[in-house]
């Protein structure tokens, strides 16, 4: 069986086109669709619910506020019966017509089959900062190599889900983790589509953050860099020191420049600032993780049964 999960939030408008989408390229094949409703202030979770009443295969999990993708995907695996599963988003914007293909290479031997969106007809301001962000990002973080138009539409094999699963983190990054787990991967190319109903929940603000996530989850670059422009500044303020002393012994005391006060302050001030930033959102990640908080709440969905088996698994776990 190949389990589909979707994660949703306020997407009435494309839900009844994305199922019916479903249906037709997955007759051949067994599976369950799986949705995750994050919070939605829409219709989404009665539309959810009238699928999951019609179609046994349907199955629905609606968390008790948004919690963003991140924790709807985890939750979406943890919760897939499966051999493997397919992540794709529910706005088709993610065509389901590629799902065969990609069970045909999983059926290979692939535990990571991906499916890689090329930027033909994108605006060229998207483009140019999509790569500039893969290229800085490869530069930066340890262990991972991330590939621009790559997303989370992907099939993961069993094995693949329960080595993402094995990663409890809080502060989790999909991209980063999907290629750290390694395991064999196969890439296939589909046309950029445009989002079929809605509007897209991401802002520019929110694309940032999530760069920034990327960066600080991977590596501790950010901090050594610190380090690094600390020593520089350093040698930068000795010569500038040595070079005030030899001129005083020169010429004599000459009147301190205001300019140049103002702008060592502004120069340094700005630096530990800076660092002071990142070294909070190091500290902020630590505080979170330590906490060990759920990474969700579910409110309402139709499979309580196997819920209740997972609580107690972790349970004794733990």
């Amino acid at each position: 069986m190949i389990s589909i999960i979707t994660p949703c939030f306020n997407e009435e408008d494309v839900l009844n086109a994305f199922y019916d989408e479903i249906q037709k390229v997955m007759k051949k094949f067994d599976f369950e669709l799986i949705f995750v409703d994050d919070g939605s202030q829409d219709r989404t979770l009665h539309i959810l619910q009238e699928l999951g009443n019609k179609d046994q295969r349907v199955r629905y999990l609606s968390f008790s506020r948004n919690f963003g993708k991140e924790a709807a995907m985890l939750a979406g695996l943890t919760y897939a019966r499966g051999e493997a599963a397919v992540i794709m988003d529910s706005d088709l914007q993610h065509p389901p017509s590629m799902i065969p293909k990609m069970i045909e290479a999983y059926q290979e031997g692939y535990d990571q089959v991906i499916a890689k969106r090329n930027r033909k007809d994108e605006k060229w301001t998207r483009s140019f900062t999509a790569k500039l962000y893969y290229k800085l990002i490869n530069h930066f973080v340890d262990h991972i190599t991330l590939t621009d138009g790559v997303g989370d539409f992907r099939l993961l094999s069993r094995r693949a889900i329960d080595a993402l699963l094995a990663l409890s983190e809080y502060n989790r990054f999909s991209k980063g983790l999907f290629s750290w787990i390694g395991f064999k991967e196969h890439l296939l190319e589909y046309e950029n589509v445009d989002r079929a109903l809605g509007q897209s929940k991401w802002t520019f603000f929110k694309l940032l953050n999530y760069g920034i996530d990327g960066i600080i989850s991977f590596n501790n670059r950010p901090l050594r860099v610190a380090i690094y422009m600390g020593l520089f500044t350093m040698s930068i303020d000795l010569l500038y020191v040595l070079y005030i002393l030899i001129k005083t012994i020169v010429h004599g005391v000459d009147v301190p420049g205001y300019v140049t006060i103002i702008s060592a302050v502004l120069l340094l001030g700005g630096i530990q600032m800076l660092f002071l930033g990142v070294i909070g959102e190091y500290i902020g990640r630590i505080y979170y993780e330590a906490k060990k908080r759920p990474h969700y709440v579910i409110a309402e969905d139709n499979v309580s049964g196997q819920i209740k088996k997972q609580q107690q698994k972790q349970r004794i776990a733990h």
